[in-house]
């Protein structure tokens, strides 16, 4: 698969929601302080994503 989302853990010691493309970064959410909100932010993406807005600025 080329595309996947990860839980890694930042500098911090939070946990980090990343979505990688041949294994390259695109994006990344912001720090939680447990694996399940992690994994939740990524289930609100998948949710929420296919329908969200463009805005060219």
């Amino acid at each position: 698969m080329a595309h996947k989302f990860v839980i890694e853990r930042n500098k911090a010691g939070e946990y980090v929601a990343k979505f990688k493309y041949n294994s390259e970064v695109m994006f990344w959410t912001e720090g939680y302080s447990s694996r399940a909100g992690a994994k939740n932010a990524i289930e609100s993406i998948i949710k929420n994503g296919p329908t969200a807005s463009i805005e060219d600025a």
